[in-house]
Formats: structure tokens, C-alpha cells, sequence
């Protein structure tokens, strides 16, 4: 069954995206939460308006995303890990923990899906994050992971 997907749904598929799921799943679980309509000729047809609509509302939003940037500019985001007598941290840092952490520090509320974490963080210390707010909008900024 060809679905388009309404919104993102993780492991499954991004906003806007056409994907081929079993009959049951679209069905049973996308469909009936309006997380995706059937990817038929009309609703094909009407994906071109909603991306074009969508990118019109991001667009407007540009200059949000430009004094988050400002904002973030500079600063240093604290996180606190567990780790061993060797500084290795137990587990991951995660998208979602910075995503609260952003909240709680600089009042800002970023997706998670436009935060890139650094590959080799794995150990306390400090490490650049970068933050994909917009496709014109790249904002980096240190991560201090610290030992709580």
C-alpha cells in the first residue's frame, strides 16, 4: 500500500514522504491516526500544494530560526552524565536529552530531528553540536558533557 506520510514517524518515514508500508500497518495504525493518507492519483496530486505550503510557513519562520541562532551563539550547553572513574560515559547522550536541555537552559524548543550530535561523544569533556534549524540557518555550539 503507497501512503503519504502527514507527519514523521520514526523508523517508518519523514513528513511529506511516499513509502510503500504493508496493508495492515497503513490500514490499522497510520491511517486512523492521521499520520499518513492513501498515496493515491488526487492525494498525489495535492502532495506538490502541501509541500509548497509548507515550505512557505518555514520560510516565514526564518527569522525565528535566525534569533535562536544569536541566541545560541557562543554559549556552552551543559549536560550532566554518569561516567566511570575513566571519564567514559554509561550509555549515550540522545537527540531527546539535548532537546530538554535546550529547554531548561536557554528556553528554546528545537525538534530533534534538526539536532546533530558529535559521532565521538562518549567520554566527559566538551564537543561541538550543531543544530540544523533551517537549510540557511546552521548554528554551532560547545556541549560540555560533565560528570554529575
Amino acid at each position: 500500500m503507497k501512503v503519504i506520510m502527514l507527519k514523521d514517524v520514526d523508523k517508518v518515514g519523514d513528513k511529506h514522504e511516499v513509502i510503500t508500508v504493508k496493508n495492515g500497518f497503513g490500514r490499522n495504525y497510520l491511517l486512523p491516526r492521521g499520520l499518513a493518507i492513501i498515496g493515491n492519483a488526487s492525494n498525489m496530486g495535492r502532495l506538490n500544494e502541501m509541500v509548497r505550503r509548507e515550505d512557505a510557513q518555514e520560510s516565514k519562520r526564518l527569522d525565528v530560526y535566525k534569533e535562536m541562532a544569536q541566541k545560541l551563539a557562543g554559549q556552552t550547553l551543559k549536560v550532566g552524565v554518569k561516567a566511570g572513574a575513566t571519564g567514559r560515559i554509561f550509555g549515550s547522550i540522545t537527540e531527546l536529552s539535548v532537546k530538554q536541555q535546550l529547554k531548561e537552559q536557554f528556553g528554546i524548543t528545537i525538534e530533534r530531528k534538526k539536532i546533530q550530535l558529535p559521532e565521538d561523544a562518549k567520554e566527559v569533556g566538551v564537543y561541538t553540536l550543531t543544530l540544523n534549524l533551517h537549510p540557511e540557518v546552521k548554528q554551532e555550539m560547545q556541549l560540555e558533557l560533565a560528570q554529575d
